[in-house]
């Protein structure tokens, strides 16, 4: 004890900067083991610490571990000289004697004379108790903390034979899986042996093809030699004949000239024997001069036949050489022919066994339509019957009704209660609103807007008689609907002369939407229309003393719906913004119980007459379409069209046939040009069909399913149709299963863009090549790589950023051009048609990018394909208009100003 209170008496000896020497050089071991919360309460009673340097050290935000909070409250008790290292040094011996004696080498004594005297002996002994009970309590928590750690070895060690045998089931499993793993290696270097295999076989197969394709062509190459030198040979025997009989003629032609010198010769010895052995007389000698004279000319004559005849050979030797060789040239022609014949004769005998398979095709598809004909007809007749039966005994239940309220008035005429009692029903009063009741009508009691007062059949035939009207009014942008007409669910009752209906004509109320339910037999005949797409349907004229005039319709109601649910299932058309030709459609196939939704709209009405009287318009439809195949316009007034050209549609009934009158746009200004007949959009389809065995037409393919009606009909709700109609719609799939419909138009809109369009070149491959070219010019910036798929497509996709007047070359795939319209971006699509002769003019700059000429024109023809699935127009370029890829950048450059300058026109997706 003496020891250790001399070594404290030492320690407080020193002086301030030894003693902060010594926590210095311990400071990481300190900052390490300390806990500040249990210090500071020892140094505030020394008061070396006050109460908001406390909360700084415990609270401060900036220190967020414990380490910080040491290290700033050992920079705090420095400041506080020699009295905050005592301090310090007095609370580690309380709180951590460990680190206490680490840092002085001293045994920590709890002894009040060791103590520094900064704190009085009363609060000294307060503190000390304090640390007792800390330190007690920490030996409480280590008990138990030991007792659990006791109890989860306990545990732990009653798992381990659990474990143990969890163990060497997994090791079991495991050994079962890497057996199953090593047989799934063997059958899979197996299988990749056998994929091995087979693709040496199918490459022993190739070329085994290969070499058959070269030994058939060497083939043919061999019969052509041998047949030019059969003609050689026949040539050359024909020549050896000729010399022959040539060299035969020469003797026989010298042979003659021999004797005739022979004999002049003779002649000439005589002559000269008489001129030796005679003189001659002058007259002699005359004649044999005379005599000379002639036989010279006989002798020059007879040369100069030899020459000429000798001319004439040589003539005859070059026309006989030129008529063999005429004759050799027609013989290989005729050849070649009897080869391209056998060729088409194949070709055709190939063509007659498809069109046989269409044929067999063609009757199996006519016997499924005959029979599902009958079998349509079948029901309709037995959905007829079960009507009549229907009616039948909704009549005989009127009637019984009527005998029993006749009897119960008979027998109990002052009890009003007594009908009641009878049917189990109390019976409603008719409606109280007199508005909705025509003058001289009476109330029938057949009829009740309570479907309880008359029981309704069952449900896979009956009717339930529920008449009245029905009144949409718009109300605080919500729709308000008074209902005194069945349900669109419900099943209403057609007409029939033997039943009375009670007609109530509608509450005329503006800006409100009135559905009128009423028999419109024959509906075009007690009303006529006028109007279109862009202005509404309107009744024009109404026949009096008809059911339309009785039902309050006049003319100034528009048109918005068509229900003839009842006796044509699923039938609803929506006229609200159908075209002139739609409208008559619908409304032609009314002959029956309908429900007319109708609305007052009387100003836009007289518009439409006024602009109708004056000619400014001759209907009010209104819209663009593409025409995908071309007309000829050959009778007078129609308007000849362009596959791709885009027509602005402006009446569909044109002089009241089924004619559209159109305009052809201009493509710059969007100005209407040439005006003339156009078919609708059935007749193109016959047409084609009945001029299929000419010339093939030039057409652009758009293909339709059953699941989509046509898109200029699509205001119609036709889910069920009926082939065996007169009346039927032309334009809904004809077939029940999948089919296929070239549309002859498509619907289009315009768009007119402030900014340069980006631009996207087909072929992708070749557009590789001119992005680079382009990118060297002014103008044209490349879209960088990986973004244009990678980044959203909204306004700051980088295939929307525009640089001044620069334009963006995309390298995309055709598949994402909806995507690029969704988002607004209407790109300029350009097709390269590129020939053979073409592609070898591209062959080094096609060697950098590692293509052949082959993959060009094999892209060329894929991506040209995928053209017409393509919702807008595109620009061409034709190969005869470039020589080398310098021309062609020229003349890439030129059609992007030009597609720049055009409206753009986006299919008008309805669907």
């Amino acid at each position: 004890m003496a020891v250790s209170c001399q070594a404290d008496t030492e320690l407080r000896d020193l002086d301030e900067e030894q003693l902060w020497e010594i926590l210095e050089s311990h400071r990481y071991r300190i900052v390490r083991s300390t806990c500040p919360n249990r210090l500071t309460p020892y140094l505030r009673q020394a008061k070396v610490l006050d109460q908001l340097d406390e909360e700084e050290v415990l609270h401060g935000p900036q220190f967020t571990n414990s380490a910080m909070r040491v290290g700033h409250m050992l920079d705090l008790l420095k400041t506080r000289g020699k009295n905050g290292a005592l301090a310090f040094l007095e609370s580690l011996k309380l709180h951590n004697p460990d680190t206490y004696t680490l840092i002085t080498g001293l045994e920590p004594s709890i002894d009040l004379n060791n103590f520094s005297g900064l704190i009085e002996t009363s609060k000294l002994t307060e503190c000390l108790a304090k640390a007792v009970n800390s330190l007690q309590e920490e030996l409480t928590q280590e008990k138990h903390q030991k007792a659990s750690l006791l109890h989860h070895c306990r545990q732990l060690k009653d798992r381990v034979p659990q474990l143990e045998a969890q163990n060497k089931c997994l090791r079991g499993i495991e050994a079962e899986h890497n057996r199953m793993k090593r047989e799934v290696s063997s059958h899979f270097h197996e299988v990749l042996k056998l994929k091995d295999e087979m693709y040496n076989l199918s490459m022993h197969y190739t070329n085994a093809l290969q070499e058959k394709d070269l030994a058939i062509t060497r083939s043919q190459g061999l019969q052509e030699e041998l047949y030019l030198m059969k003609q050689e040979l026949q040539r050359a025997r024909v020549e050896t004949y000729y010399e022959r009989e040539r060299s035969l003629r020469m003797p026989s032609d010298l042979q003659p000239q021999a004797d005739e010198l022979l004999q002049l010769r003779e002649e000439n010895e005589k002559l000269r024997s008489l001129v030796e052995l005679e003189t001659f007389s002058l007259v002699q000698k005359d004649i044999l001069e005379q005599n000379l004279d002639e036989a010279l000319e006989g002798k020059q004559e007879l040369l100069n036949r030899i020459h000429s005849l000798r001319e004439q050979a040589v003539i005859a030797e070059n026309q006989r050489k030129q008529y063999w060789e005429e004759k050799e040239h027609t013989l290989i022609e005729c050849h070649k022919m009897k080869v391209d014949c056998e060729i088409y004769k194949e070709k055709i005998s190939a063509l007659q066994g498809q069109v046989a398979e269409l044929q067999k095709e063609r009757d199996q598809a006519y016997c499924a339509r005959d029979a599902a004909q009958l079998e349509i007809s079948q029901n309709l007749l037995e959905k007829d019957s079960l009507r009549r039966k229907v009616f039948e005994l909704t009549d005989q239940i009127c009637e019984l009704r009527k005998q029993a309220r006749q009897q119960q008035a008979e027998l109990a005429p002052g009890d009003p209660e007594a009908g009641s009692r009878l049917f189990g029903h109390q019976p409603r009063p008719p409606p109280r609103d007199g508005n909705l009741r025509a003058k001289g009508t009476s109330w029938d009691p057949r009829v009740s807007l309570s479907g309880n007062n008359c029981p309704a059949p069952s449900s896979h035939g009956g009717v339930r008689p529920s008449w009245a009207v029905s009144e949409q009014r718009a109300w605080g942008g919500g729709v308000a609907w008074n209902w005194l007409f069945p349900l669109p669910h419900m099943k209403c009752l057609p007409s029939l002369p033997s039943t009375p209906i009670r007609r109530r004509p509608a509450r005329r109320i503006l800006s409100r939407i009135t559905t009128i339910a009423f028999h419109g037999t024959a509906l075009l005949e007690q009303i006529s229309i006028i109007g279109g797409n862009q202005t509404g349907i309107f009744i024009h004229r109404v026949t009096p003393g008809s059911v339309a005039d009785e039902m309050s319709l006049f003319p100034g109601n528009q048109i918005m719906v068509v229900d003839y649910e009842v006796t044509d299932p699923a039938f609803k058309a929506i006229l609200e913004d159908a075209t002139l030709e739609e409208a008559l459609w619908v409304l032609k196939r009314v002959n029956g119980f309908c429900c007319l939704s109708v609305r007052m709209n009387m100003e836009g009405y007289k518009r439409l007459v006024s602009d109708l009287e004056n000619k400014v318009v001759t209907s009010g439809d209104s819209f663009y379409i593409r025409a995908n195949l071309a007309l000829e316009g050959k009778a007078a007034g129609e308007l000849p069209v362009q596959c791709n050209d885009i027509l602005h549609v402006t009446d569909t009934v044109f002089r009241g046939e089924s004619q559209w009158s159109a305009c052809r746009v201009n493509p710059y200004s969007m100005k209407d040009m040439d005006a003339g007949i156009v078919p609708n959009y059935y007749q193109p389809l016959l047409s084609d069909l009945q001029s299929s065995g000419g010339q093939p037409k030039l057409v652009r393919i758009i293909s339709t399913d059953k699941s989509k009606i046509n898109p200029l009909w699509s205001s119609i709700d036709c889910n069920v149709y009926d082939p065996n109609k007169a009346d039927a719609c032309p334009r809904i799939c004809l077939q029940a299963g999948s089919c296929f419909t070239l549309m002859p138009y498509t619907l289009v809109r315009p768009h007119k863009l402030a900014q340069l369009r980006p631009v996207l070149f087909v072929p992708t491959l070749l557009g590789k090549i001119l992005s680079d070219k382009l990118c060297l010019t002014k103008g044209f910036e490349k879209c960088p790589s990986g973004t244009s798929l990678q980044h959203p497509l909204t306004t700051g996709h980088p295939a929307m950023a525009v640089l001044g007047d620069v334009h963006s070359l995309l390298d995309v795939g055709l598949e994402c051009m909806r995507a690029l319209h969704a988002a607004g971006i209407y790109p300029i699509l350009l097709l390269v048609s590129i020939s053979e002769k073409n592609a070898k003019k591209l062959k080094k700059a096609l060697q950098r990018l590692g293509a052949t000429e082959e993959q060009l024109l094999d892209c060329v023809r894929r991506e040209e394909a995928q053209l017409e699935k393509v919702p807008c127009l595109y620009g061409t370029i034709a190969p005869n208009t470039w020589s080398d890829l310098d021309a062609l950048v020229s003349a890439v450059r030129a059609a992007v100003a030009n597609e720049q300058k055009k409206i753009v026109w986006i299919e008008q997706d309805l669907h």
